[in-house]
């Protein structure tokens, strides 16, 4: 009686692993957060907000100098001052657009039931949240970064015909301009948590907007000074406040750059992990 054995299987014809690195992972998300035209335009205004922000803000403040007669004889570190000041007055604004793209990045998934094939392609479903995290604060952070520059050139620019200038060189240039992308990167991160919990674009994006708009304004209008003493402690303030001063001294509430920007993660924190904790119990 003959056996039959059967043929062995190719290495090649083994059947490979499907699982994604982290790598690919991170991939994936890049290529959602560029396909989204929400990204394009939210980017966009940024941008867009920076420069004219930047254009008014100096604009005025040089109408306003008696035609820059004393201008130029003001102290360096005031002239510094007022460029830097006009130069991130756009983070105040673009913060909104941030928070709004950070929850559309997640939120728009849930609509659109795409967040089932994201989370059967990773089944830990951590590495996504990281992955968008990441993707979204290194993109946010980037273009935070150019419309700062963009900003300050203008604010030179127009400073420059009243004989006030700032060098980018300066610590006291840089570092605020790089703190403005740092907190418009943090702020999307912080929104992407709060959309992955709330799961709801107009829900996500109520919340995130009155976290950073109505909340300081309910807290300062409560005459109650446990309230003012909370005022400092919130996002938008600490954050303001990370990259509005130009030298390393306390800045208006009293912290600090070092403390404002602790204050301004413990948010982030909190938000993210409040969505990994609800997006590995709740199902898609």
């Amino acid at each position: 009686m003959t056996t039959i054995t059967p043929p062995l299987a190719h290495p090649s014809q083994r059947a490979r692993s499907t699982s994604l690195s982290f790598g690919g992972v991170l991939r994936s998300e890049w290529i959602k957060l560029r396909s989204l035209r929400s990204t394009t335009w939210s980017y966009l205004i940024v941008i867009a907000i920076s420069l004219g922000m930047a254009l008014m803000m100096s604009l005025s403040m040089a109408s306003g100098m008696n035609g820059g007669a004393d201008a130029s004889g003001m102290p360096a570190a005031d002239q510094l001052t007022l460029v830097v000041q006009s130069s991130v007055f756009g983070v105040y604004f673009g913060q909104l657009v941030a928070g709004v793209l950070g929850v559309l990045v997640i939120s728009g998934e849930y609509t659109t039931g795409m967040i089932r094939s994201t989370l059967t392609a990773v089944p830990k479903r951590l590495p996504a949240l990281a992955a968008k995290g990441v993707v979204l604060f290194v993109a946010t952070f980037i273009v935070g970064l150019i419309a700062n520059l963009g900003a300050f050139l203008v604010s030179s620019m127009a400073f420059a015909g009243i004989g006030v200038t700032a060098s980018i060189a300066e610590p006291a240039v840089f570092l605020p301009l790089l703190g403005g992308a740092l907190y418009l990167a943090l702020v999307a991160v912080f929104a992407l948590g709060v959309g992955t919990m709330i799961r709801s674009s107009a829900g996500g994006i109520a919340a995130v907007l009155g976290l950073l708009l109505l909340l300081p304004m309910v807290l300062q209008m409560i005459p109650a000074e446990w309230a003012h003493d909370l005022v400092p402690y919130l996002l938008p303030n600490a954050g303001m406040n990370m990259f509005t001063s130009t030298t390393a001294e306390p800045t208006a509430d009293g912290f600090g750059v070092w403390l404002n920007l602790l204050i301004v993660l413990g948010w982030m924190g909190a938000s993210i992990a409040g969505a990994a904790v609800l997006l590995k119990r709740r199902d898609a």
